[in-house]
């Protein structure tokens, strides 16, 4: 296949690339070269609000999209010469927190207080592109993780861990996120192109929610520590001592299963997140949630 991948330098957008250029796949990115950029791939240097004329006389089979509002969406719409499929990576941050869970692909969608204007921005994105491109596909993943990601999420425990510290859990730990690994959000772009199904909005992500607690404990195990933990019940904001917000929700990925079953177990996607990031630490942008903690002197709590 001949892709365009918009972005490419960072995170989701860069796995994607590099996944589908060792599939044998012809795979341009859209970037201002402002990065290191992969290798195999083909460059497009372009500013994605002043892309001018780079892309009109292109044609691609697929274009893969990460972008983060409507007004992206259109733009790379009108400078694109002809595509066949587009696939918009959009998020579970579309979802209004009040409303029901799991969330489902029909719920109402709406402004989610934890995200705010980026769940409003990808409903807004999400609407542009089914207007323009009705037969596009929209991926809504949970947290993702795996190699190459760049949010201080994973890494934060494997710091933790590899410098023996005690990890302060928000409350009793029993809060649960759903996870979904980069690679398994490249196999069912995969599996949507090659099965063209009949819906064209997905929730994605892994069937098992993990508490936080558990999730802590991987990320030691497979650093090769044991975790020492410690409850903090202090009434602060835990985003500045952890790394999620105190949300916990859950979608309905039963529309993911039909096409893909199984998904990659957790604790194998830690190791791997865990292996990168030994040779990838500047890669990572850190938030002072240790200073934080050391500030506070949380022993007490």
């Amino acid at each position: 296949m001949k892709l365009l991948v918009t972005g490419g330098t960072i995170f989701v957008s860069r796995y994607i690339a590099e996944y589908f250029v060792a599939k044998g796949d012809e795979v341009y990115v859209l970037n201002r070269n402002t990065k290191k950029q992969s290798r195999g791939v083909h460059l497009i240097e372009a500013d994605r609000y002043n892309i001018g004329e780079r892309l009109r006389e292109s044609s691609f089979d697929v274009v893969i999209d990460t972008g983060y509002n409507a007004k992206e969406v259109e733009l790379l719409l009108d400078a694109i010469g002809s595509f066949k499929d587009y696939i918009f990576i959009s998020s579970s941050a579309v979802y209004p927190e009040y409303e029901r869970q799991p969330f489902k692909e029909e719920a109402k969608l709406g402004e989610n207080k934890y995200w705010r204007r980026y769940g409003t921005d990808k409903i807004e994105a999400e609407k542009s592109l089914l207007k323009r491109n009705p037969n596009a596909y929209i991926l809504r993943p949970p947290y993702l993780y795996g190699p190459m990601n760049n949010v201080y999420r994973e890494a934060f425990v494997f710091d933790c861990a590899m410098m023996e510290r005690r990890f302060y859990l928000p409350k009793d730990g029993s809060m649960k996120l759903q996870f979904f690994h980069v690679q398994d959000l490249c196999k069912f772009i995969e599996i949507t192109l090659e099965k063209k199904p009949r819906e064209h909005i997905f929730n994605v992500g892994n069937e098992q929610a993990i508490s936080v607690k558990d999730w802590v404990e991987l990320g030691y195990l497979v650093a090769g520590k044991n975790a020492e933990l410690v409850n903090v019940y202090a009434d602060m904001d835990q985003r500045k001592y952890f790394s999620f917000y105190d949300y916990e929700y859950c979608l309905d990925i039963q529309r993911q299963k039909e096409l893909m079953p199984e998904t990659k177990p957790l604790q194998e996607g830690l190791r791997e997140a865990y292996e990168w990031y030994i040779d990838n630490k500047d890669s990572v942008n850190r938030k002072n949630y240790l200073e934080f903690i050391d500030e506070q002197n949380f022993n007490y709590v």
